[in-house]
């Protein structure tokens, strides 16, 4: 199997030459960076719906799709990326999903372990450390006759430029992806103290995809991939293929594997609620909310929740709780019930 070590590319070229090599049935491990930050639209998704398209051109930020699922994602040249190419009729390609996962998930655990962070796999599609924060993702798609999967060693995040480039309800949501972000995500270089020299990190991966797929034969790419990669280039940045129509909400953002944050509405009788929420593994951590009720002693609100940080978004638990937080304070809300705050904060 080849090796391709391409550096920093153009942000576009960073993630379409594997989607080249795979349909021209082409089997390889690619390094590679962007130089200037990407915006990477997953395949179903409807970019106008997740992305912040003003600010992403305002920044001057590609936004373009790609053909592998999942959700949207900030590239720079902070990550470096690994993409495996691998074609579905190689003996050592493995028959379940699963299996596929674990081989491409196990050079980006060792790398990490290598730098000295201390990382494992969690099943189905994440690398996350010992204390369960995210450090890689990992995304597959079939194009062709091969199948592709991709991750990335996050050297350093630019956590803000990631909140930013998403299309949320609100400012006060945005808030939330940043702070979630923050608590769930890390790096290298949070980690460890420290950013190791971009060959080092090339090298461990190499050794480690060595391990598990056999030998790898560094060769710079040929002529027909870039010509493929150049026409695959103006085919994914073509708004018919950019804006097609997927199915993501703009009020939900997936963090990590059982971490999410998400916004919704609820119309009580005593007015809108709206509450703005981040979720960790189907309990509340952090949680806002507001609308146009009312709600005495006003000031409580916002102790109500900190009463509900830590209960499980489940119907009876939070219901139980917020039903317990009234009695205690007094609270007196018209047209607004524990049962209504539990409709807007349990539903959907």
């Amino acid at each position: 199997m080849y090796l391709y070590r391409l550096g920093k590319i153009p942000g576009q070229q960073s993630m379409v030459i594997f989607h080249a090599l795979a349909r021209m049935g082409r089997e390889g491990v690619i390094l590679v960076s962007p130089a200037r930050p990407i915006v990477s639209i997953g395949y179903f998704q409807d970019t106008r719906k997740v992305a912040d398209l003003d600010y992403c051109r305002a920044h001057g930020i590609s936004v373009m799709r790609r053909e592998i699922g999942g959700g949207t994602t900030f590239l720079d040249e902070n990550q470096i990326f690994f993409q495996l190419v691998m074609r579905r009729d190689n003996p050592a390609f493995p028959r379940k999903i699963a299996a596929l996962y674990e081989l491409v998930a196990g050079p980006c655990v060792d790398t990490y372990r290598d730098l000295g962070v201390d990382a494992a796999f969690r099943p189905v599609n994440d690398v996350i450390t010992r204390d369960g924060r995210k450090v890689s993702g990992l995304g597959g798609a079939d194009i062709g006759e091969c199948m592709v999967f991709v991750g990335n060693i996050i050297l350093d995040f630019d956590y803000r430029s990631m909140a930013s480039i998403l299309k949320v309800p609100s400012e006060k949501f945005r808030d939330k992806v940043h702070k979630s972000l923050e608590e769930n995500l890390t790096t290298t270089l949070r980690e460890t103290g420290k950013i190791p020299p971009r060959r080092e990190v090339e090298d461990l991966l190499a050794k480690h995809f060595a391990a598990r797929v056999g030998p790898l034969e560094e060769v710079p790419l040929g002529a027909d991939v870039l010509e493929a990669s150049r026409e695959l280039e103006k085919e994914f940045m073509r708004d018919e293929f950019l804006f097609k129509k997927g199915k993501a909400r703009e009020d939900y953002v997936k963090i990590a594997e059982g971490v999410s944050v998400l916004e919704q509405n609820y119309k009580a009788p005593g007015g809108l609620i709206t509450v703005t929420c981040a979720v960790s593994n189907g309990t509340i951590r952090d949680i806002s909310l507001s609308g146009d009720f009312t709600f005495y002693p006003r000031e409580m609100l916002g102790s109500l929740e900190e009463a509900l940080a830590g209960v499980r978004r489940e119907a009876a638990e939070v219901e139980q709780a917020i039903g317990r937080f009234y009695e205690d304070f007094s609270i007196d809300s018209p047209g607004v019930t524990p049962a209504d705050f539990t409709t807007a904060i349990c539903a959907g």
